[in-house]
């Protein structure tokens, strides 16, 4: 499960030969939440508000979407 990104506290990872639809995962020492690559909607799991906040406000950076795509797509084909 490599970890795409941490932002203090929290991480972003994606698993390999994980299940669809597309999605990364924020993890906290007391969260998890399931987000959706399509449209950075929460799809499953639980997080408080601001690292939400701060894992979309990563996730909606150009460079951090193409990001994310192309490693779903590396670890998911």
């Amino acid at each position: 499960m490599p970890t795409i990104v941490k932002l203090g506290n929290l991480k972003i990872q994606i698993f390999a030969d994980d299940h669809n639809p597309p999605h990364f995962h924020v993890v906290t020492p007391d969260y998890e939440a399931l987000i959706r690559l399509s449209d950075l909607s929460v799809m499953a799991g639980s997080i408080d508000k601001r690292s939400l906040q701060v894992a979309l406000e990563w996730a909606q950076g150009e460079k951090n979407r193409d990001l994310l795509n192309h490693e779903w797509n590396r670890l998911n084909s």
